[in-house]
């Protein structure tokens, strides 16, 4: 069973503080929380392969391909603000 002396502790590993009154209620979350876990640890899944995403994920990344891209014209078009056919920017500083 775990008490409030555990919940300060895991509290000042994790640098929070906890008013009193937050002590009382963590003690209980934390509580359901860890029977919660032993509840799941009583499931058989010895038949279930161990995974790294809950679904058959192939291939998620598409190959790379050559696009045109855009003139030098069209990329200025919308720009605020252009300079020898660049855009200008507010100097930083």
């Amino acid at each position: 069973m775990i008490g409030e002396d555990d919940v300060r502790h895991v509290a000042r590993l994790a640098r929070l503080h906890l008013e009193q009154d937050e002590v009382g209620r963590m003690t209980g979350e934390l509580a359901r929380i860890l029977a919660h876990i032993d509840k799941m640890s009583e499931l058989d899944i010895s038949a279930v392969p161990p995974t790294a995403h809950v679904l058959d994920v192939v291939g998620v990344t598409r190959s790379d391909r050559v696009e045109p891209g855009l003139s030098r014209e069209e990329a200025l078009r919308n720009a605020p603000a252009v300079v020898d056919d660049c855009f200008r920017v507010p100097k930083m500083g």
